[in-house]
């Protein structure tokens, strides 16, 4: 026998509603697909719920570099923080959910590490957004909600392929009490990598009425401890920890460049901001002025620069607009450096080695200064 719930109608009505299988798996498939929140992010991080970008359906994967695909994993979907998450769809009727899928799911995920490329991923989500009659733009914007651009979300999305921190996640009616005993037992060895069963039960009743319940399975409290201690550094980032991670993810030269704007600017300002975030670091150089905090760019340790017209558009020196375009120009003088006039009250950013030729990184502290002569008048 299956589960009943029961909904209370506005009139005071008792409705009941009974669990039913769902009649195929596509339409399971296709759920996930139309409504990605049915994967709940909140269960999955209490603190800070995953948002879901659906990069594609049906997604490849391959297992050797010169192959085509072997497999195909069922969706592919990346959250607000980079991680690449793997979703494999079963029904509870179908038999290879008490056991093979677990196989099924980690030959996805170590070939995937190994030979996807952020490219292609680049490539898919673009044609789904095409299928879909999408403007995949204002898609990723809204999804990205201000915390990155689309350059440090596709480039911390690689550096984590790249390191295997990726999602797995079996999804079905019903998770079968081996296979949550299987991915408990997983979850808990893995410190990079994370496995997840989540239930999706269905509910229906009189007129088509239908209700979906998520359930997240095999957090344990031994895995998100596990989880925590591997994370291996407090919210607050510091000048040691940020260039440790930044020569990590981008190498000494890349590094290197931080550090003599770190020296060159340093001097000029009130202060030297770190950041706090989980998984990139950053330093923002910080002018004070008039009751004003003016930052002056930041570095990521992803391996771009961040400007900040978002936050100049409400400040005195810079609300008039032909000042931040003149901002907008000046940077546009570095080699390889193209922001667009429409990303005025953005935070537009580019790559910090497009400064490794001196002449281009003198550019760069030109505008600097131009910034901070702006501010003190």
């Amino acid at each position: 026998m299956g589960e009943t719930i029961f909904l209370l109608s506005e009139n005071g009505k008792l409705v009941e509603l009974n669990e039913a299988n769902y009649i195929s798996e596509d339409l399971l498939q296709s759920l996930l697909a139309n409504y990605p929140s049915l994967i709940s992010g909140s269960q999955i991080n209490k603190e800070n719920p995953r948002r879901w970008l659906l990069v594609s359906r049906e997604f490849g994967v391959p297992d050797d570099a010169n192959a085509g695909n072997r497999w195909s994993l069922d969706h592919l979907f990346i959250d607000q923080d980079g991680i690449p998450t793997l979703v494999e769809v079963k029904r509870s009727t179908d038999s290879r959910i008490r056991r093979e899928v677990i196989g099924q799911i980690l030959d996805y995920a170590a070939n995937a590490v190994t030979y996807w490329s952020i490219e292609e991923i680049q490539h898919r989500f673009e044609l789904q957004c095409k299928a879909k009659g999408s403007d995949q733009e204002l898609i990723l914007g809204d999804f990205l909600q201000g915390e990155m651009e689309p350059e440090q979300f596709w480039e911390l999305t690689k550096t984590n392929l790249r390191a295997g921190k990726v999602r797995m996640l079996i999804i079905a009616d019903k998770i079968p009490k081996e296979l949550q005993r299987i991915i408990e037992f997983l979850n808990e060895q893995m410190q990079t990598a994370e496995i997840l069963g989540l239930e999706i039960k269905q509910f229906i009743g009189q007129d088509n009425l239908k209700t979906l319940v998520p359930r997240v399975i095999g957090q344990t409290t031994v895995a998100e401890d596990l989880k925590s201690i591997s994370k291996g550094r407090a919210e607050q980032w510091t000048q040691e920890t940020f260039f440790a991670e930044l020569t990590k993810l981008c190498g000494t030269h890349e590094a290197s460049i931080a550090k003599r704007l770190l020296e060159f600017v340093e001097p000029k300002v009130t202060r030297i901001r770190y950041g706090r975030g989980h998984q990139l670091g950053s330093y923002q150089p910080v002018y004070h002025r008039n009751g004003h905090d003016y930052r002056l760019f930041g570095i990521w340790t992803s391996g771009y620069i961040e400007t900040y017209f978002q936050y100049y558009k409400d400040q005195p020196a810079f609300k008039e607009e032909s000042k931040r375009l003149e901002f907008l120009e000046r940077l546009n003088q570095i080699e390889g450096v193209n922001i667009s006039r429409d990303k005025i009250a953005l935070r537009p950013s580019f790559k910090l080695n497009l400064l490794a030729d001196e002449s281009q990184l003198q550019k760069f502290m030109q505008v600097v200064d131009w910034l901070l002569e702006e501010i003190k008048k």
